[in-house]
């Protein structure tokens, strides 16, 4: 029993040691990139999302494209009901209508005071000679009275005329005064007339805003992801109806470690790889760099616990070589982007930048 028991432990061990020798073979001899001016981490393809809501409450009355339709910077997307908004702003038409005939009104009524005035004025010189005539009179009775030449009730007559006249003349600047005052009354509800015309005319501008807000429009290139509401749908103020991506604002975010990513400059070469079109070779270059480690351990004691932080890098894909390939950009693709870490390197063949025609 012995020498077959020794005989299976020597066959097991020798099992054991060509295991280990062949692991340490393929990691000796497995690929490693493109060598050590370079790194890569896993992502995926994203883009910036735009939601298209409603800015006022009310009913979604028509939707005019479809999920995965490609829309251009101010194309009409979605139409909301507007009934409400067309008579709100007839009510302010004719509040405006009515606050310029206000204006006219109380421009007449400026007219008709300042007439008034004119005619005030004119009894004032008429006091002013009915008392100057008054005066003479009595000037002039009053000394032939001591001499007695004039009885003494006519000088009495003659001064009753200067203060009757002096009275009248008080009375009739009193009125001149007043006529004044309500000019500038009249000119005071001219000038509230008129603010309230500029108060109507906000008002329908206003409304005509809202109105123009309630067809929903792109408000850059992109596609249309998903239909939040449908026709009928009664939405609240801010309620979703589109979402939208940019396809002009396309990145894939990759993790990369601390080792890695204090070497990670802005603007660094970048080539893309998607698992689903190995073929071809995508460039872009990093516009993010986290200041913020992502999968940070509990405790951070060690040197190898520090280098199991990750940092989130954005690898940006240029507007332009976008525009050129707009129907075939999609989210969520999975791929590996691979970074350059220094500038001198040479990307090898594989690498080499390669897009659809």
């Amino acid at each position: 029993m012995i020498p077959q028991l020794k005989k299976k432990l020597l066959l097991l061990a020798g099992i054991v040691a060509a295991a280990v020798i062949a692991v340490t073979i393929w990691v000796s001899l497995r690929p490693s990139g493109p060598g050590v001016g370079f790194a890569s981490g896993n992502g995926r393809i994203e883009a910036t999302e735009i939601d298209i809501a409603a800015k006022l409450a009310g009913r979604v009355q028509e939707i005019m494209v479809k999920e995965g339709d490609t829309v251009r910077t101010g194309q009409p997307l979605a139409q909301m009901q507007i009934d409400v908004l067309n008579a709100q702003r007839e009510e302010a038409r004719a509040q405006s209508r009515q606050a310029v005939n206000a204006v006219a009104t109380a421009q007449a009524q400026v007219a008709v005071r300042r007439s008034d005035a004119l005619a005030a004025q004119a009894i004032v010189g008429q006091r002013e000679s009915e008392l100057d005539a008054a005066q003479r009179r009595f000037a002039r009775t009053e000394p032939l009275s001591k001499q007695g030449a004039v009885g003494i009730q006519e000088v009495d007559d003659d001064r009753a005329r200067v203060r009757g006249a002096e009275a009248a003349l008080a009375g009739a600047k009193a009125q001149v005064a007043a006529a004044n005052a309500s000019i500038e009354a009249a000119q005071a509800q001219v000038v509230g007339a008129g603010s309230s015309v500029a108060v109507t005319e906000a008002s329908i501008a206003r409304v005509e805003a809202d109105i123009q807000d309630s067809q929903l429009k792109s408000p850059r290139d992109g596609r249309v992801q998903y239909r939040v509401a449908e026709p009928g749908e009664v939405l609240a103020a801010g309620g979703k109806v589109l979402n939208l991506v940019d396809l002009g604002d396309v990145y894939m975010t990759f993790f990369l470690s601390e080792t890695i990513v204090g070497r990670v400059a802005i603007g660094s070469e970048v080539h893309i790889i998607l698992d689903a079109a190995p073929q071809y070779v995508i460039p872009a270059t990093v516009s993010y760099v986290s200041s913020v480690a992502q999968f940070t351990p509990k405790t951070v004691e060690t040197v190898s616990e520090r280098q199991k932080l990750m940092f989130r890098v954005k690898a940006q894909i240029s507007r332009e070589l976008l525009q050129k390939h707009l129907n075939m950009v999609k989210t969520g693709l999975p791929g590996v982007a691979w970074l350059k870490l220094n500038p001198q390197a040479q990307w090898p063949a594989n690498l080499a930048v390669k897009v659809p025609e």
